[in-house]
């Protein structure tokens, strides 16, 4: 008893800090998914030089996204422009592993599609997740990050 009203303690007040490596191919949508959920609005962007670092504060989670290689990263958001067929096939990092498919436009693949593209059900001994957004409006969003949020270790971030 005494162990559950502890964990329950920690679930409600304690905030947790994860590491997530936000990756992806060029124009994919990365910096506009990040902005949107760092400042809750569109951001005009241009082609990332380097890389962005941004703590965004969810729920009792706190987020530090890196648009770049990150070390010891804890999750993986990979960000995939569900309108290019051509381009989707990527290595996945040894990480649970969410997927935001990116873009509204009529053409776009479906979840179904890009989970099928990505080879995911042979991803037997990795979690994963695929949420369909869209980064201009912030649909999907943070439906994927409570997913992301659920599902990583509750180890401490060093």
């Amino acid at each position: 008893m005494g162990v559950s009203i502890s964990r329950l303690v920690r679930t409600l007040f304690v905030k947790r800090e994860m590491r997530i490596l936000m990756v992806g191919l060029d124009a994919a949508g990365k910096t506009t998914i990040l902005y949107k959920l760092k400042l809750g609005q569109i951001v005009n962007t241009i082609p990332t030089i380097g890389f962005n670092v941004e703590t965004v504060g969810y729920k009792n989670v706190s987020f530090t996204v890196w648009i770049h290689y990150f070390q010891n990263s804890q999750g993986v958001i990979f960000v995939v422009d569900s309108n290019d067929r051509e381009r989707i096939l990527n290595e996945l990092r040894d990480a649970i592993l969410l997927v935001f498919a990116n873009k509204d436009l009529p053409n776009a693949m479906s979840v179904p599609e890009i989970t099928d593209k990505l080879g995911l059900h042979s991803l037997r001994q990795r979690c994963w997740y695929i949420q369909g957004s869209c980064a201009s409006s912030g649909q999907g969003l943070y439906e994927g990050l409570d997913w992301l949020s659920n599902n990583i270790p509750s180890k401490a971030v060093a």
